[in-house]
């Protein structure tokens, strides 16, 4: 549904990225994380036709963003990083403006109308002008105007920009509900709204495409053992002396000692699921056991590990 070729963008001597190759299949939702300033709301004009690449292409519901312009347009849901609203009009107004500009046919825009607004939790703000609303109404009236049409993409740029707690879970629960109906890509340097919304993640940073795949696979090809987390109530040494026994452990550490209950985290080949045969060893033995869990990187440590050595996992553009 969204395809990108070897982008690159370059603003006089300044390249704002390079290179970035990545695809998104129909129904997906894709989170493109990076800090501020990595290149992800210039990788997102290009797909959205705000401008063109300097080299390179991209292809959208397949129609390219510069040679078809229109049809890809056609095809978008676009959240712009600042998104551009009439402040003199009211939501219900300006939303029956962006639907004209969309070609909703006009016997089915007060029912698409009503449809967003609803979504977006805007409806009892139908009759307002929109410059006496706060920040975070007008973030939510921006993605209703991105949503009318029902377009088969939505590229949402930085959508919980300004809201509050209780809004930034409102519109993470919006975007899951989209899954499989649209196909998303947003932008966030935010780390949990990956987590929270998204299938696979794009990481990029100054300008290049880290790496495209989902948090658990990332985990798999940066981690060369897997870790277990073990709490029991057992003697240490014990603890210790029993696990490196098990074929395939490959180290055991103790991370936590609190009076008889202790925590270990076990290093184990990663072609292995040795959750059974531990915890099996553990009750052998006749200690409690409290605690068994894999230890997974965090999207923050997969960050900053690819940021330091970006060479060790190579980029999958198709996932």
């Amino acid at each position: 549904m969204i395809q990108a070729h070897r982008l690159t963008k370059r603003f006089g001597s300044f390249t704002a990225i390079a290179e970035v190759s990545f695809r998104v299949e129909e129904g997906e939702i894709v989170g493109f994380l990076g800090p501020n300033g990595a290149g992800k709301s210039t990788t997102m004009r290009i797909l959205g036709g705000v401008f063109p690449p300097t080299a390179g292409y991209a292809r959208v519901a397949g129609y390219d963003v510069v040679d078809d312009s229109l049809r890809a347009r056609q095809a978008i849901g676009y959240f712009p990083e600042r998104v551009a609203l009439y402040t003199d009009m009211t939501v219900r107004e300006y939303l029956g403006y962006v639907a004209d500009m969309k070609h909703v046919p006009a016997k089915e825009q007060a029912r698409e109308i009503a449809r967003v607004m609803d979504r977006c939790g805007v409806t009892h703000m139908g009759h307002r002008l929109i410059g006496t609303l706060s920040k975070g109404y007008r973030q939510r009236v921006g993605i209703a105007q991105a949503l009318l049409g029902q377009p088969k993409v939505l590229i949402l740029d930085e959508p919980t920009a300004g809201l509050d707690p209780e809004q930034v879970t409102e519109v993470r629960k919006l975007i899951r509900e989209l899954r499989g109906h649209s196909t998303v890509i947003l932008s966030t340097h935010i780390l949990p709204e990956v987590e929270a919304t998204c299938d696979r993640v794009l990481i990029i940073n100054q300008g290049r495409l880290l790496a495209v795949d989902t948090p658990r696979n990332l985990n798999r090809r940066l981690r060369q053992l897997s870790q277990i987390h073990v709490e029991a109530q057992a003697p240490l040494v014990s603890l210790l002396e029993t696990l490196r026994q098990i074929d395939g452990v490959v180290r055991v550490e103790a991370t936590h000692t609190d009076h008889n209950v202790v925590a270990v985290t076990v290093l184990t080949d990663p072609t292995k699921d040795l959750r059974g045969v531990i915890a099996e060893r553990v009750v052998r033995q006749g200690w409690p056991l409290l605690e068994i869990r894999p230890v997974q990187l965090s999207l923050e440590d997969i960050f900053l590990e690819l940021v330091h050595r970006p060479d060790e996992v190579s980029v999958n553009p198709g996932g």
